[in-house]
């Protein structure tokens, strides 16, 4: 049995052998795992024991951010050989569906999604997943630029639903690992600038970093007043993103997008919010909303191979698997100049 990075319960891991179903499909591959990240919901599955309704209830491996390389094909793989550098889309819809059939897999009820009660994640040595939703590497994309393309693909769907112009003007509410993905791939879409606002100065100051991202620390200064100063007394912005998921912002949000402007919902609160409907309708906002991904993926490792998004400042540290717990202690602390931490399995 594989040892991996067990959730046992609210506030417990443990690095152990654990029975994992590992059968390969003709369309299967068999992928040895490199490098994973260390997602938001992995931190809160341990904090908290579940999100919304999806409770851990049995011991679950953890980890959906990752990519590695190909040991094993199906008999029918076609587009992938052994010895390919990967990455892994960890959501796997049922292909039959109508929501499949729409292309809106993501939103398919019936979606198997790595470390998401009661799916195993990928915390482990080796994972069965379907070629059709493994991706080969550029050789110009590293492992640990690997295991970014599942959250950068957020961004890029948050980009794909907001219509992006060339020389749009956008705002990023929340700079966290995923508005800070968001602000990236509104740039790699061809957005002209992008205003970030959080009260985190640490991340302000990395997002800051980036040619084309404004940060704007809303614990002392106003983000209307900086969005009136890119855009113009009356305006805004042409795009908003909403990925904070606190809502505390909604009503920035809403003031600060432009007549006929776009908002995107990317940041889920935990508890029911409520915002200005009249506000929106007065300027004929289009109201967007993200979960997950859907047909990204490869824009995505495209974006990233270009040189055109670099997400590699954003890695704030890499743990060994033998450390595994200790990262994950450190992802719970929550630093504030931490954007993301890897596992590397090797």
């Amino acid at each position: 049995m594989p040892v991996a990075l067990v959730l046992e319960r609210k506030d417990v891991l443990s690095l152990r052998d654990i029975d994992i179903p590992q059968t390969l499909g003709p369309r299967d591959v068999r992928v040895k795992i490199d490098t994973v990240g260390i997602c938001g919901s992995d931190v809160h599955y341990y904090t908290h024991g579940r999100i919304g309704h999806f409770v851990v209830e049995k011991p679950m491996v953890l980890g959906h951010e990752a990519s590695g390389t190909v040991v094993e094909l199906g008999t029918a793989v076609t587009n992938l050989k052994v010895g390919d550098r990967v990455c892994m889309e960890p959501g796997i819809p049922d292909p039959t569906s109508r929501a499949s059939k729409l292309g809106i897999y993501n939103v398919d009820p019936a979606v198997s999604f790595w470390a998401t009660p009661p799916v195993h994640g990928c915390l482990t040595p080796l994972v069965v997943h379907p070629a059709a939703f493994t991706y080969r590497l550029p050789d110009t994309v590293s492992f640990a630029e690997g295991a970014m393309v599942e959250p950068f693909a957020i961004g890029v769907q948050a980009a794909v639903k907001a219509k992006i112009k060339p020389g749009d003007t956008c705002v990023v509410t929340g700079c966290g690992p995923i508005g800070i993905m968001v602000a990236l791939a509104a740039l790699g879409a061809g957005a002209g600038k992008v205003i970030v606002s959080d009260i985190a100065a640490p991340k302000l100051d990395i997002a800051g970093r980036y040619a084309g991202i404004i940060p704007v620390d809303v614990a002392r200064d106003s983000l209307r007043d900086a969005v009136r100063a890119e855009c113009g007394e009356g305006w805004g912005a042409d795009v908003v993103f909403e990925a904070s998921g606190s809502p505390r912002v909604y009503d920035d949000a809403l003031a600060v997008v432009r007549p006929g402007g776009t908002l995107v919902l990317v940041g889920m609160p935990v508890d029911k919010v409520s915002f200005d409907i009249v506000a929106a309708q007065a300027k004929e906002i289009t109201i967007e909303t993200v979960f997950r991904y859907a047909n990204v993926y490869d824009r995505a490792i495209a974006l990233i191979a270009s040189g055109k998004v670099d997400l590699k400042p954003l890695i704030s540290g890499t743990y060994n698997f033998a450390d595994a717990v200790e990262a994950f202690e450190r992802a719970a602390s929550a630093r504030p100049g931490d954007v993301k931490l890897q596992i590397r399995m090797a």
